[in-house]
């Protein structure tokens, strides 16, 4: 359900948003895209309850609010290519169940690996180490494109 979320999420806003030719500076989504993987890291650590003392939002809202992000960032990027004329909307189709297809293929070994993984001792270390990762990640990107934004050449 999760996938499926985000899958929608995403071909709404990469769909709709590239036929209608709307875009946002590429540093700006791309930095809220960051925030995206920093936040997803931050709720797996249970940072809400932690940190925040506060119940973690929705997270099948949440991955469906993730998808339209991602889907919008994507959109905005495939805009700045050329992609001749005529049969637009195939054209952009095509490319998203492309995306989609490649996501499922990337999520298929990993869900294998966690699933068998989950039962090893070694798991615990491997999550927290893994979504602290999510969090650096997180903060590195979104002030890399924050300083692309302030001082770079966007389209």
């Amino acid at each position: 359900k999760f996938i499926t979320a985000f899958t929608i999420g995403h071909s709404i806003t990469l769909i709709g948003a590239t036929i209608l030719g709307i875009q946002a500076n590429e540093h700006l989504i791309d930095a809220v895209i960051a925030l995206s993987v920093l936040y997803k890291g931050f709720e797996n650590l249970g940072g809400f309850p932690k940190i925040l003392n506060a119940k973690s939002p929705n997270l099948l809202g949440m991955v469906s609010i993730f998808g339209l992000i991602h889907g919008f960032g994507l959109s905005t990027r495939l805009q700045s290519f050329d992609m001749g004329e005529g049969a637009m909307l195939a054209k952009i189709i095509s490319f998203n169940i492309g995306v989609e297809l490649g996501q499922v293929a990337a999520l298929i070994p990993i869900v294998i690996l966690m699933q068998v993984w989950k039962k090893k001792k070694s798991y615990a270390t491997f999550y927290n180490v893994t979504n602290w990762g999510l969090v650096l990640a997180g903060i590195g990107l979104f002030l890399f494109q924050m300083y692309g934004y302030m001082y770079g050449h966007s389209t």
